[in-house]
């Protein structure tokens, strides 16, 4: 009698078993015959149940079911709202875990998950390109999770965030790009444009010197930093930030003007003037050089003219005669900057304004009432 209810309770389990089993198997059956709808009813019923929710082959017949249905014209409708891939990755994270890299079903799991990164990476160019960034983004974010050190998803993912307005995302991706050692010039320039859109001046010094950190003889960011430098009026550090510049871009004659009007502040006119004039060596054309060395000279002639004016009779008539004639030449020296300055930007009225007094000091009457005249027109 005892050997007949071991056997009778034998069958008993075996039949629980199976009966827990049977969502699992009905599942894969129905996935074999194509019928994807009845597979995911009974996967879910699977995963759900305490005997069979914690088996990997549960979770990987869930994950392949339900990227079928992502993969599949038709079924993919009948998901609805749900989210398929995200399904699927989370199924087959969880085989993959349950068994680890070396089971029957790990080792099919993490091949798996690599087919989904690029699903996913596919759903996030479909979503974008149909301009709805946030779903795009929420893709692009599960194939990170699938593959963390690949940059595109990343860099994607930035995209969609900055097409979408959305810049605190944005600059969310370019940081995890950095922290898994992505470096592109790209980056960097986007990064600072974001932070010009928001007007953030701080956020954009940091972005062009972390840039300089990774290129330091990048003549684009070394210009940018000097710019910044220079809005900020720290103009006196930005002399040597100038001097590698010019290094990196020695025929950049805007370079040496900038300079120019940095020596001269700093009360150094013979630097000021050999910057000005290497400036209009490279370029005859540029007008800050040229109007600099006009008003250099017209400064030189006007200090002579001063200085005779305050001389008494005695002293004048001693003196004063030659202190004039060298203000002259200067008046003279200053001419053709001025000339070429007002050549490359004809309206310019400070430019005029101080033709029609050099004219005036050479006895030039008639340039200097054309001048004047020009003036009055330019009102």
């Amino acid at each position: 009698m005892k050997k007949v209810l071991l056997t009778l309770v034998a069958a008993a389990a075996l039949h629980t078993a199976s009966a827990q089993n049977s969502a699992v198997t009905n599942a894969i059956l129905y996935q074999r015959q194509g019928t994807l709808d009845k597979a995911k009813t009974e996967i879910d019923k699977a995963v759900t149940n305490e005997k069979t929710s914690g088996k990997a082959k549960t979770w990987f017949t869930r994950g392949e079911i339900y990227e079928g249905m992502v993969s599949s014209p038709i079924y993919k409708k009948s998901l609805g709202t749900e989210d398929g891939g995200k399904i699927a990755f989370e199924a087959y994270t969880k085989a993959l875990s349950l068994d680890g890299k070396d089971g029957e079903y790990g080792k099919q799991a993490e091949a798996k998950l690599d087919g989904l990164y690029g699903m996913a990476l596919n759903a996030g160019v479909e979503s974008y390109n149909s301009k709805d960034f946030a779903k795009a983004m929420d893709s692009y974010r599960m194939a990170q999770q699938i593959k963390p050190q690949d940059t595109t998803a990343y860099l994607y993912a930035a995209y969609a965030a900055e097409a979408n307005e959305n810049f605190a995302g944005a600059k969310e991706m370019y940081g995890k790009l950095q922290g898994i050692g992505y470096q592109s010039t790209q980056m960097y320039g986007r990064m600072l444009q974001i932070a010009r859109q928001q007007k953030d001046d701080a956020a954009a010094m940091k972005v062009v010197q972390d840039a300089l950190k990774v290129y330091p003889n990048n003549k684009g960011f070394m210009l940018e930093e000097l710019n910044m430098y220079l809005s900020a009026g720290r103009g006196k550090e930005a002399l040597d930030k100038i001097d590698r510049a010019i290094v990196a871009d020695p025929t950049n004659s805007n370079l040496y003007a900038v300079k120019g009007s940095i020596l001269d502040s700093d009360k150094k006119p013979a630097e000021a003037l050999a910057a000005y004039r290497k400036a209009v060596e490279i370029d005859p054309n540029n007008f800050d050089a040229n109007f600099n060395l006009g008003i250099y000279n017209y400064n030189k002639a006007a200090d002579y003219y001063t200085r005779a004016s305050k001389m008494s009779l005695a002293e004048y008539q001693k003196s004063g005669k030659k202190l004039e004639i060298e203000g002259k030449k200067y008046f003279q020296d200053s001419l053709p900057y001025f000339e070429k300055a007002l050549e490359v930007q004809p309206n310019d009225r400070s430019t005029m304004s101080a033709l029609q007094k050099v004219y005036l000091r050479l006895d030039r009457k008639a340039d200097s009432q054309r001048m004047m005249d020009k003036l009055d027109a330019a009102k």
